[in-house]
């Protein structure tokens, strides 16, 4: 752990010394994901603009879950998707060599080879939004509540993780799988909703084949106290099982690989 932990580290020095090195576009990327934040919140307001309550959700509630979406869509958009779409790369060029030869596990490796750090004001964003919520809802959320929603939290990452990992172990095996992880990205802007407004087919799809409610939906619960305990434990062992499979994925499709020597 302390090994990866200093892995992570070094990557992220380095990302910040390289992204410090074109200071106007790290100004204009921060500034286009402030944007982005303010587009974000349209809908919402659209819809609050005419109810109350939307299946039960307010509109403090609801920016709950906001704030969690803001908060993974910086994580993906500045860690996850730069790394792993370079490796599809490798994958067709060739070159992951120099990458499997170093002396580290080879995914967690390409899980830090690229970051942006100016996605942090994402996470500045969901801050503030949090605030405001609460601010709203007249209460602060107890420390037993911000823990349960910090646990609920590590899974959502795990979840959405382990689904680009598998998305790009596709790479192995096909010639462009890059559409994928893009229209993963877009998939992932149904999480901005609480997953209880889906009905049948999409509520299935969105809670159980593409998680996007643990992601978003129960952290927001566990902030408000709501989320029960049997619902919580039944997320995270199904996120502990489908982060194992993305592991067994990932070992399986490594082995496929031909380099450019080969």
């Amino acid at each position: 752990m302390r090994r990866a932990l200093s892995i992570v580290r070094a990557q992220l020095r380095a990302s910040i010394a390289l992204a410090l090195q074109y200071r106007l576009e790290f100004l204009v990327e921060g500034g286009l994901a402030i944007l982005w934040m303010a587009v974000t919140l349209v809908p919402v307001l659209v819809v609050f603009g005419t109810r109350h309550a939307v299946e039960g959700w307010t509109f403090p509630e609801m920016l709950l879950v906001l704030g969690w979406f803001v908060a993974l869509k910086g994580v993906l958009e500045g860690a996850v998707s730069p790394s792993l779409t370079s490796v599809i790369e490798h994958v067709r060029k060739g070159t992951l060599d120099f990458v499997l030869l170093k002396p580290a596990d080879a995914q967690l490796l390409v899980s830090v080879a690229k970051l942006e750090p100016w996605r942090v004001v994402d996470l500045v964003g969901a801050g503030l939004i949090f605030a405001y919520a609460f601010g709203k809802l007249g209460r602060t959320p107890t420390a037993g509540e911000v823990l349960a929603a910090g646990v609920m939290l590590l899974g959502a990452l795990l979840v959405l993780y382990s689904i680009s990992i598998l998305v790009v172990s596709i790479a192995f095996f096909a010639v462009r799988v890059d559409n994928l992880l893009y229209l993963f990205q877009s998939v992932f802007d149904v999480a901005r909703w609480p997953s209880t407004i889906f009905r049948g087919f999409l509520a299935v799809l969105f809670t159980y084949v593409l998680p996007l409610a643990l992601m978003t939906t129960y952290p927001a619960l566990a902030l408000l106290g709501k989320l029960q305990m049997g619902t919580a434990l039944g997320g995270l062992a199904g996120t502990v099982a489908f982060a194992a499979f993305a592991r067994l994925v990932w070992s399986r499709s490594i082995r496929k690989y031909t380099s450019a020597s080969s």
